[in-house]
């Protein structure tokens, strides 16, 4: 048996878990009518095949009909979920791992306008900033309705073959009790720390009664709110004895922070440039003061990482659930010692940022998780082994090379840098973003590691594509700035790209036109300030950086608030005009009527790329298939059989920004589904 401390069983009551990783339970927004249909089934049963001790689903799956999903979430109060369950949870056993449930009532933390449009309810009246939402303070019908609801919950859970129930409390109604920032009852269920926990741990009493002792239940709560007037460290020590001392629950999921705002759950679940298992000590702790199991997951992306936990006794379970979503066969890796194959989480949270904005959560440089059903985590080989030539080694590039040599074909890539990385590499030049870079990291070593050639600081051209005597040509060039957006003096501003690279030195009195909304334009912006230079961010749009979304944004506002950089949304900005060592820049507004005049030194622009696809439009004549993609055919898995020249001689294809502005996941997306088929 391995000696890592990583790959130990561990008892929990009845139940024997494999090792010591899990993945705890998050919402992907992949429901279908709010059951776990198939493609919730094939992401989850993916991490059980990958060899993870225990998987949790269902990051928060509703109780009650008062607890409406503010995305697509489960709806556990429905009885139709249950043999949707039964599929999952059989599916999951099968491989070898555990599967639970996370339950909860959200409380305030969702809208009235969503589900049923019933009233929102809480201990207090008192709005959760996030979702904005004026709740009715609980009456007892209320409380005895809603403990009903749990009870009834965990039944139709334990006869969907879950191995037990989590209850979700830090942030959602439990925790709405036990705070006393958000719990204004009297009598048995406010005042009180003891009064402030009863809706708990009568909660627990019912399900327990309802669900026997061979069944788990445990809960993730926060032990200390890191806000003034609320649960601070002293009092959450205490909420944790005494839920050990209850009898009634088998594990503490410990949480620190609160997620009533966007920095605060940032700071729940930090992104990248954010510290790493910032709540591993503190989670130790409460282990130390209790005596009791332990799970925690913060921003643990590594195995190392992970690895220390264990090994220190910070937890006796150690959650890796965005790195799952990244890599769902890391514990299979690290049996076959393969740990340097594991595809590395950039901590982007491309995946919750996205279900905060309504979508699926994918992952940044896994297009497969999430699409299970169609993606393959494990590239099968190729019948016939082909040439493929990639031109560009940016995300898009390299992710097809990966596949296509993956899959047995003989690789070569051109790119005119002397680097790879394409915009990933620039993005990167930002402190906060540096671990972007890993994705371009992964790619290169996975590449090599299976022969492909590369030959760096190459100028492809239509001679030295067509002497390869390639089988398939896969242009993956990216894009260039687009800053010719002004009715007039499009010569006088320089791009984003050009401030992040250092290519163009700052101005002192800076304008940032921002109508891209991503990661460029506040990059550029935070960079100026930080240059010193006095900064103006101005959008067309009703809100700026949508693209960048909530999550990634906290770190931004953190940064440049305190520069001092000013935000303007709703105005355009349509000319610019030379004035002396200044430019006249003139404003406008979509809603019309609005003649405005800015006075700076220097405008930056920041408005997506325009595709770099001259190579691409002088090799289209040669082709076989005239650069023409099967949609029916990509969208099926089958491989593209096109033929609209018989005297081409290669197959080719562009992906990425070479075809339009986009983002990285898509065009890494982009080259797993045109090269998994080759």
């Amino acid at each position: 048996m391995s000696n890592d401390p990583l790959l130990q069983p561990y008892q929990l009551k009845h139940l024997t878990l494999r090792n010591r990783i899990i993945v705890t339970s998050h919402e992907p927004a992949y429901p279908e009518d709010g059951m776990p249909k198939e493609r919730y089934r094939a992401y989850t049963v993916e991490r059980a095949k990958g060899g993870v001790a225990m998987t949790m689903t269902a990051g928060s799956a509703a109780v009650s009909k008062d607890s409406p999903p503010v995305f697509n979430n489960l709806l556990a109060y429905k009885d139709e979920i249950v043999p949707w369950v039964r599929e999952m949870t059989d599916a999951v056993h099968e491989e070898g791992a555990a599967i639970m449930i996370q339950l909860t009532h959200l409380g305030r933390r969702t809208r009235w306008d969503k589900g049923d449009w019933l009233p929102v309810v809480a201990p207090s009246h008192h709005r959760e900033a996030a979702h904005r939402a004026f709740p009715k303070k609980l009456e007892d019908w209320d409380i005895e309705r809603i403990i009903k609801d749990f009870a009834d919950a965990a039944e139709r859970m334990k006869a969907g073959g879950m191995d037990g129930v989590e209850l979700e409390a830090y942030g959602h109604l439990i925790d709405q009790f036990a705070s006393p920032l958000t719990n204004e009852l009297e009598g048995p269920y406010g005042g009180s720390l003891e009064n402030r926990m009863r809706f708990c741990l009568d909660v627990f009493k019912a399900m327990r009664e309802r669900v026997g002792n061979d069944f788990i239940l445990g809960v993730r709560y926060t032990a200390d709110e890191r806000l003034p007037g609320g649960t601070g460290k002293e009092e959450g020590i205490e909420i944790s004895r005494r839920l050990r001392d209850s009898g009634l629950i088998d594990y503490l999921n410990v949480i620190r922070g609160h997620i009533d705002t966007d920095p605060g759950l940032t700071d729940v679940i930090p992104i990248q440039g954010m510290a790493n298992s910032p709540h591993l000590d503190f989670a130790g702790e409460i282990r130390a003061a209790t005596n009791f199991p332990t799970f925690h997951a913060a921003k643990i992306p590594d195995v190392a990482t992970a690895r220390h936990a264990i090994a220190a006794g910070k937890v006796d379970m150690v959650g890796m659930t965005r790195a799952h979503m990244t890599d769902p066969h890391i514990v299979r890796k690290i049996i076959e010692k393969r740990e340097e194959d594991i595809r590395p989480c950039v901590g982007a949270n491309y995946c919750l940022d996205r279900i905060y904005q309504g979508g699926m959560a994918f992952c940044i440089h896994n297009a497969a998780t999430g699409r299970e059903e169609t993606m393959p985590h494990i590239v099968p080989k190729a019948e016939v082994r082909r040439k493929v030539v990639v031109v560009g080694a940016g995300p898009a590039g390299l992710e097809a090379a990966r596949v296509a040599a993956e899959r047995g074909h003989e690789v070569i890539v051109f790119e005119a840098a002397s680097n790879p990385g394409g915009q990933i590499r620039l993005t990167a030049q930002s402190e906060r973003r540096r671990e972007m870079i890993s994705i371009i990291d992964w790619r290169m070593a996975q590449c090599e590691k299976h022969g492909v050639v590369f030959r760096f600081n190459t100028w492809a051209e239509e001679d030295t594509i067509t002497a390869e005597k390639p089988d398939v040509v896969i242009i993956a060039t990216g894009g260039l700035p687009h800053t010719e957006v002004l009715t007039k003096g499009n010569d006088l501003v320089v791009s984003s790209w050009d401030i992040i690279s250092g290519d163009v030195k700052p101005g002192s009195n800076v304008l940032v036109f921002d109508d891209a909304g991503d990661h460029a334009g506040l990059q550029a912006a935070e960079f100026l300030a930080k240059a010193g230079a006095k900064v103006e961010i101005m959008t067309p749009d009703r809100s700026f950086a949508p693209e960048v979304m909530a999550m990634n944004l906290v770190p931004y506002m953190r940064s440049l608030q305190k520069l001092d950089v000013t935000f303007t949304v709703t105005f355009r900005l349509e000319a610019a005009e030379r004035n002396g060592n200044q430019i006249v820049a003139s404003v406008g507004s979509d809603y019309g009527g609005v003649s405005k005049q800015r006075v700076v030194d220097q405008i930056v622009v920041n408005h997506g790329t325009i595709p770099l696809d001259d190579l691409y439009f002088d090799l289209k004549p040669l082709s076989s298939n005239l650069g023409e993609t099967s949609y029916d055919q990509l969208l099926s898995g089958e491989r593209q059989s096109v033929v609209r020249n018989v005297e081409g001689t290669f197959q080719l294809f562009r992906i990425g920004d070479a075809v339009a502005a986009r983002n990285t996941h898509a065009a890494i997306y982009d080259g797993l589904r045109i090269a998994k088929d080759l």
